[in-house]
């Protein structure tokens, strides 16, 4: 009976649209639109509640550094500036410590990028499988040829599965995606050096383009000349 009663065509059964009096509110609110909106609207009539809880039970004789430290703008609160939240040797130590990580990325990528090498080398050095034979007249090399082309059963090299194929290809594509990730981390290394030398005590300067003597895109500074006690 179940088969027969869902065999029986029934009517299609729409939502109900906007009044035409109504067309400028949009679209004609739903039961789950409702229940998102008045979900939103007593999580916020929560957190009023619990606000206006904590101001009632307020020490008024606490006291916090940050009362002090920190201001609110435009209504908005603002954390105090961290910028000398760390002392210099902190800030040196954090970038040693970056340092150390990206070089032992470029490690880790330059051993992965040797194995694909070695791994793919088999692959392109290919045999010629070629055979070189020695004839004393023409009816003798006739009869080598002729002989060779029927008992000829060497593997045609060309004739590869397409599955090591396809496997091949994904390979090269991940070595040449390797190496460009090691140009990127030794870039990020030397930018990250170079920063971590601008940080040392000492007196420096930024070289004029006309004063640089080999052609380079990136900055370059000069130290002053210190005696060492």
């Amino acid at each position: 009976m179940s088969s027969l009663r869902n065999a029986v065509p029934r009517r299609t059964h729409k939502e109900r649209a906007q009044p035409e009096a109504r067309k400028k509110f949009g679209l004609l609110e739903k039961h789950k639109d409702y229940v998102l909106r008045a979900r939103a609207f007593h999580k916020k009539e929560e957190t009023l509640r619990r606000l206006r809880e904590k101001a009632a039970f307020r020490n008024p004789d606490e006291f916090y550094f940050k009362m002090i430290n920190t201001r609110s703008v435009g209504g908005i609160h603002r954390p105090e500036s961290e910028a000398n939240k760390y002392t210099p040797e902190e800030l040196m130590l954090m970038k040693t410590q970056d340092i150390g990580y990206v070089l032992q990325k470029v490690q880790s990528e330059k051993k992965k990028i040797e194995r694909l090498n070695s791994m793919l080398h088999t692959l392109d050095s290919q045999p010629s499988n070629k055979h070189v034979y020695f004839a004393e007249d023409r009816e003798e090399a006739r009869e080598i040829q002729n002989r060779a082309s029927q008992t000829s059963s060497l593997p045609i090299l060309g004739d590869v599965p397409r599955r090591i194929k396809k496997k091949t290809t994904a390979s090269y594509k991940e070595l040449e995606a390797r190496k460009k990730r090691v140009k990127q981390l030794e870039k990020l290394y030397s930018d990250m050096a170079l920063q971590k030398e601008l940080q040392k005590p000492g007196r420096k300067r930024k070289l004029r383009p006309e004063e640089i003597v080999s052609d380079t895109s990136k900055p370059v500074y000069k130290w002053r000349a210190e005696r060492k006690r």
